[in-house]
Formats: structure tokens, C-alpha cells, sequence
């Protein structure tokens, strides 16, 4: 409640789920308070109730995505780590989950309205819970799962809260965002439960709980999906997305130049630095056939199955970018005539095929206009997939300035055959 010279404002949110807005009238500060009041206390609104509502991501959101480079970052020196198969499934399984963490926050963002203060105080506290949550993936097998476990509890209550909060929005916004916020108060509690359980039971029910979340938006007549309100916004969710591709390929040139200073680039010989400049001009090649395919591309409809199609391509998308950033380390480890290290070679093939196939699935997906798309065919995709596949199979064998080179022709005939395909094209058009 706030009083300036006898007009006042008045806001109650919470008994009941009622929010009022009283009558604001007396002087020339009059719009002054208004805005003040919405700084404060203004309630969630769904995004298409308001005529004037943009797909321009806010700064708390920017900010929350810096704790995901610190985190995403660290997942990644545990994959390093633990190159097998159990190191392998668990870096997936610790992915999803904060993926998730992410992804839940974004689509909460991109259908309500809201920047007050009860916002930005959730928010900064749910950096907190992935600060937790980074630290303690290195020991996340050991004492550290109290922490991770519990931390994520947290995470996910806060997001119930946020849904709460919006629950007064209207009769159909009231029901979603009940069901939301329902929803992830009990996830929030099975986490919570998991964190003493003894293991392997306690990564059983942490696993059942992550599932459960892609489920609840999922499940046929009783998912969140079937409310004709829980539509993203589609501009603002893309470039969430697109931020994110960014975020995580930007992990690779930091591992890279980290595991380079490490190592001492005074140690290395001409073999390696050529090697560490294709890890450079590959990340950066990765984000180019993405924003020239799908990114910043909203999806083509708002069917379920399309909406569905583009959240699994990009979790495939956002997976294969770690995976890759991890794996070109490996060029640091060797010259031109070693073989690249297999761990780091096998996890690179598999990556690079699974970004070009989320990236071919993704590009059915989207509503993209722009004349360079049309130029990135399905035999394209196929081929550099093909050439991955070919890459694992016999890295282990020869030297790597012969795996490099069919990394590079998996990867850079990519963007190299839709540029020779768009200027054939020019010059046809140009004789005609």
C-alpha cells in the first residue's frame, strides 16, 4: 500500500488470490506513483493481455542466464573427467536437470509479464540455488548430492512461486497457472526427498522427478500443453533459445583456451596450435549453420506437435554444443600426427552428429524466410552426419590432422556448399 498526500494505491495480492487496484486520483505525481507502485507490487500479466507486449528478453533474465556459463562450464570439467560410460550418463542426466531449471524459467517468462520486485527477489534467489548447484557437480556423486539435490529442491519451489503469484490473472490464466504452480511445489518436494535418500534410490527418485517435468507439459489430457493459454510467447522463446546456443558454444572457446594456459603455450609445438585454431574456427562455424538455419526462427505454428518438435530438437542442439565444447579440448593434447585422444574423439563425432540432426529436425520446425535457409538441404545435413559417423569410427587409428580433416569436411561443407549454392544462384539470375 502506498500514500502520497491522500491518493492512494493499493495492491493485496495473495488472500484469495484477489488483486485490486483502487482508484488513483489528486495531483501532478499522480503518474509518478503509478509507476512506482508497478516497480513494486504490479502482478504477472499473461502476455496476451497486453496490446503492447514485446519478445525482448529482460536483464533479470539475461543476468540469470550468467550463472548457467559458470554452470554449464563446470558439467563440463566433470564430463572431462570422467570420460565412460557412467561419467557419460550422468553428465546427460545433471544436463537435463539444469537445462530444465533454465528452460522452466524462460517459458514461465515468456507467458507472463513480470518485472516488480517479488519478481527480482525470485529470480536472485534462484541464482543462488545454481550457484549451489555448480558447486556441487564436482562431488555431485559423493557429499556433494545433499547439495545439488537440495538446491534444486529450491530452484524448483521458486518456480511454483512464480506461478503462484500469476494465478489471479483471469479464470483460464487462473487454472494454469494453479496447475503449475501445484505441479512443481510437489517436484519440488520429491527433490527435497532424494537429497537423504541413500543411493543408488536416491538417483532413482531424482531421475523419476526430471522425467516428471517434461511429462507434466507433455502428458496427453492432462499436461499443461492442453490450456490454449500455455503458448509461449514464440519471439521471445526463440531467442531464448539463441542466446542459450550462444552461451553454451562460448563454453568451448573458454575450455579450450583454458586447457591451452594450462597446459603452457610456450609447451606446445605448431601441430597442436593448428589444432587449437580448428577448435576455434569450428565453435564459431557451429553457430553460424545455426543462426543461418533455425536461429532466432520462430516456430512455423502453434500446434502442439510442431511446439514439441522444436523443445526436443533444442535440447538435442543445446546437449551436442557441451558435448563438442568439451571434446575439442582434446586438441590441445596432441600434435599433428597423434591420434586424437578417443574419449574426446568419440564424444566430438557423436556430438557433431547429433547437432546436425536436431539441426535438420529443427529446420522442419521453423518459419524462417530468409533466402540463405533454403540453400541447407537435407542431403547436406545427411552427409555431414555420415562423415561424423565415418570420424568415430577411425579416430583412434590415424593421425589427427587426418581426423581434423574429415571433421572439417563434416562440419564446414555445412556453410561452404550453401554459399557456392547461393552464388550459382545469383549468377543464373544475373544471365537470365
Amino acid at each position: 500500500m502506498v500514500r502520497d498526500q491522500g491518493a492512494w494505491s493499493v495492491c493485496v495480492f495473495g488472500v484469495g488470490g484477489d488483486c485490486i487496484d483502487t482508484c488513483r486520483h489528486g495531483n501532478a505525481k499522480q503518474d509518478e506513483r503509478m509507476a512506482l507502485n508497478d516497480l513494486l507490487w504490479r502482478r504477472p500479466r499473461h502476455y496476451m493481455d497486453v496490446d503492447d507486449a514485446h519478445d525482448h528478453v529482460h536483464w533479470v533474465e539475461l543476468f540469470f542466464d550468467l550463472i548457467h556459463v559458470v554452470t554449464i562450464f563446470i558439467l563440463g570439467n566433470y564430463l572431462s573427467h570422467h570420460l565412460d560410460w557412467p561419467g557419460f550418463w550422468i553428465f546427460t542426466g545433471l544436463f537435463l536437470a539444469i537445462f530444465y531449471a533454465w528452460a522452466d524459467s524462460s517459458v514461465y517468462n515468456s507467458l507472463y509479464i513480470s518485472t516488480d520486485m517479488p519478481h527480482r527477489v525470485a529470480m536472485a534467489l534462484q541464482i543462488v540455488t545454481m550457484m549451489v548447484i555448480a558447486a556441487a557437480i564436482p562431488d555431485v556423486g559423493g557429499k556433494g548430492w545433499v547439495y545439488f539435490a537440495l538446491g534444486y529442491a529450491l530452484n524448483r519451489a521458486l518456480t511454483a512461486y512464480l506461478y503462484w503469484r500469476a494465478r489471479c490473472v483471469d479464470s483460464a490464466g487462473n487454472e494454469l497457472a494453479q496447475e503449475q504452480g501445484r505441479n512443481f511445489f510437489v517436484l519440488a518436494g520429491l527433490f527435497a526427498v532424494s537429497a537423504f535418500l541413500p543411493k543408488p534410490h536416491a538417483y532413482w527418485v531424482f531421475g523419476a522427478g526430471v522425467v516428471a517435468i517434461q511429462l507434466q507439459y507433455m502428458l496427453p489430457r492432462v499436461g499443461t500443453l492442453r490450456f490454449e493459454r500455455f503458448v509461449p510467447s514464440l519471439g521471445h522463446i526463440s531467442e531464448r533459445f539463441g542466446l542459450l546456443v550462444l552461451i553454451l558454444l562460448g563454453e568451448g572457446f573458454f575450455k579450450l583456451v583454458l586447457t591451452l594456459a594450462d597446459k603452457g603455450i610456450y609447451k606446445v609445438g605448431a601441430g597442436t596450435l593448428f589444432n587449437v585454431t580448428m577448435g576455434g574456427l569450428s565453435l564459431f562455424a557451429l553457430a553460424w549453420i545455426y543462426f543461418d538455419s533455425v536461429g532466432n526462427a520462430k516456430p512455423k505454428s502453434r500446434h502442439i506437435g510442431v511446439l514439441v518438435g522444436y523443445w526436443l530438437g533444442h535440447i538435442a542442439i543445446l546437449w551436442s554444443a557441451v558435448a563438442i565444447s568439451v571434446a575439442l579440448a582434446g586438441e590441445v593434447y596432441v600434435g599433428l600426427r597423434e591420434p586424437y585422444p578417443e574419449g574426446y574423439g568419440a564424444l566430438g563425432s557423436v556430438g557433431l552428429a547429433v547437432f546436425l540432426a536436431a539441426l535438420w529436425t529443427l529446420q522442419r520446425m521453423v518459419a524462417k524466410d530468409d533466402a540463405s535457409c533454403h540453400y541447407h538441404s537435407t542431403g547436406l545435413r545427411v552427409f555431414g552426419i555420415f562423415m561424423a559417423l565415418v570420424l568415430l569410427a577411425v579416430h583412434p587409428f590415424v593421425p589427427s590432422i587426418f581426423g581434423n580433416a574429415l571433421w572439417g569436411l563434416a562440419l564446414f561443407s555445412q556453410i561452404v556448399v550453401p554459399i557456392y549454392r547461393a552464388v550459382r544462384s545469383i549468377g543464373t539470375a544475373d544471365g537470365q
